[in-house]
């Protein structure tokens, strides 16, 4: 007889752990929805126009007890007797009265450019913007500033004018795209610095109009869905590793070897504790700034080991016992999600893994590289829906084959015949609930994009985006627990073996021919597929 839980639970135990699971999604929405607050939070800050007229690289403050000299605007009759040359943008981070914290995990700069339209300066056709930027922090309001990064970086601005350019238009503003300027990888430290120089010479900065301020909008983490985000990974961590060392514990007691199938869900297992590692509790301790390219390496691990998963789940019910329990047979499809989270990791090291030594770097600074970034995530695309079209024709063989067999069983008990047909009809559903997963993870993800952050419900405000993260979040290891545990052999095993009659294993060896495997399914669509 079978030997996996999924075929041997009685269907009130099976209807009570589906139940368990439902609620438990729920509550994992819920805390998103009503405990979290939202993901992120987004400051603006208008950079201060300090005065710099020797050009030193000592650190301007825009506000505190080492106020630089300033102006408020470039129609002041001091601002006349300056050069473009003489002025720093300084930006203080946070608001005064406030502090940073290792619990926002990251810090984003984005630039949004004040520039008026003057018919003698206008801004040319693909403009290249220079930034002299610099960085610097310190943990009290007392000590001198220490600098952390400094660069030269080159961005397209790409400004259009909505109204016609003539000179009654004049003093009105552009639209610009903002600008990316940096992005930090930990926030260790209270208080940072940053200072803008736009040089300006006879081929730099010229041709980008005339600036009137610059605003920086910071970004980061919220600390208190930080400590949310933390706290569920701390509790799925020892629960999925608990599940996976049970799960192969369970496979080692069995007579025979494991088949590829029971490996791939051992390493499904083996991926989902390595994303749930908790390695955050360190990084608020430590200036981890390699934390961001972690994460994308733990959740890449995740789905490379998932999107295989579904493949070899589906195949190893397509082929018969001489063809089974081969990666080989895979090759191309394996090879396939392999190549696309090859090229994800190469976009993801030029971008991430050079901010480790330069947070103002981006592979959008260009054109070739914003056409290569944009190569990469296209081939990349293509070749996931290429996967998906895959695995939905596998299924549907999957489907196809356990129907004919279906239809071919030998005259039998009417109870046999049952057990079987509830076997087959647990398999459909697993299949249709994997799928539903995947749907529900794009219908969130849309969501996500669509709507305002947030709903009001009577009192309460919901978390549209933080209910999609904690919920996509907890779906995928309740799906992979659930994976593991009905996959795992059952313990009735041996003692159904040891009761069934002569007549029980002859009817059993007409429709599994002998083949070994972790599931009376798994034996019925091998038999299939060779007769």
């Amino acid at each position: 007889m079978a030997g996996a839980i999924i075929e041997n639970m009685s269907t009130k135990k099976l209807v009570f752990f589906g139940f368990f699971i439902l609620v438990f999604q729920v509550i994992f929405i819920m805390v998103g929805a009503l405990i979290a607050p939202s993901p992120t939070s987004a400051i603006r800050y208008l950079a201060t126009k300090c005065i710099n007229r020797h050009r030193a690289r000592a650190w301007l403050v825009p506000w505190g007890s080492n106020r630089c000299q300033h102006i408020h605007s470039f129609d002041e009759p001091l601002a006349k007797t300056l050069d473009a040359n003489d002025i720093v943008f300084a930006v203080h981070i946070p608001l005064p009265n406030k502090e940073m914290s290792p619990w926002f995990q990251y810090m984003l700069a984005v630039l949004q450019f004040d520039i008026a339209f003057k018919i003698i300066n206008q801004i040319e056709d693909d403009a290249i913007i220079t930034i002299d930027a610099g960085l610097a922090y310190r943990d009290d309001l007392i000590s001198e500033w220490t600098t952390k990064f400094h660069s030269v970086e080159q961005r397209p601005l790409r400004c259009i004018f909505a109204v016609s350019k003539t000179y009654e238009n004049e003093g009105r503003f552009y639209h610009c795209d903002p600008i990316p300027l940096m992005e930090l990888g930990s926030v260790a430290h209270k208080y940072f610095l940053i200072n803008l120089r736009l040089p300006v010479n006879d081929t730099v900065n010229v041709g980008i109009g005339e600036i009137k301020d610059i605003h920086l909008v910071g970004i980061h983490q919220n600390g208190g869905f930080t400590r949310v985000w933390i706290s569920m990974k701390t509790v799925f961590s020892p629960w999925i590793f608990v599940a996976t060392v049970w799960y192969w514990h369970r496979i080692s007691l069995m007579a025979r070897h494991p088949v590829l199938l029971e490996k791939v869900i051992f390493a499904l297992g083996i991926s989902v504790t390595f994303l749930n590692m908790p390695v955050e509790w360190l990084s608020l301790g430590f200036e981890w700034t390699w934390m961001l390219l972690f994460e994308d390496a733990q959740q890449g691990v995740f789905y490379y080991t998932l999107f295989c998963f579904w493949i070899i789940f589906c195949g190893e019910h397509l082929m018969d016992q001489s063809q089974r329990n081969r990666l080989s047979a895979y090759w191309w499809q394996v090879g396939l999600v392999m190549f696309s989270s090859s090229i994800l990791l190469i976009f993801d090291l030029n971008e991430r893994g050079v901010h480790l030594t330069n947070p103002f770097y981006s592979v959008w600074a260009s054109e070739i590289g914003t056409k290569v970034a944009i190569t990469f995530v296209i081939v990349a695309g293509i070749s996931v829906c290429l996967y998906f079209l895959s695995l939905c024709g596998m299924v549907r063989c999957v489907f196809r084959n356990i129907d004919g067999k279906i239809h071919q069983l030998p005259e039998m008990p009417e109870a046999r015949r049952l057990r079987y047909k509830g076997i087959v009809f647990r398999f459909k559903f697993f299949m249709l609930a994997t799928l539903a997963c995947a749907a529900m993870t794009v219908i969130f993800f849309i969501l996500n994009q669509v709507s305002e952050g947030h709903w009001h419900w009577g009192d309460h405000t919901i978390q549209v985006h933080s209910a999609f993260l904690t919920g996509t979040y907890g779906m995928w290891n309740l799906y992979v627990f659930t994976v593991i545990f009905l996959y795992a052999p059952s313990h009735n095993y041996n003692k159904n073996k040891s009761g069934d009659g002569q007549q029980t294993e002859s009817q059993e060896t007409q429709l599994t021919c002998g083949e070994q495997g972790p599931t009376e399914t798994y034996r019925i669509t091998g038999k299939m597929t060779e007769e």
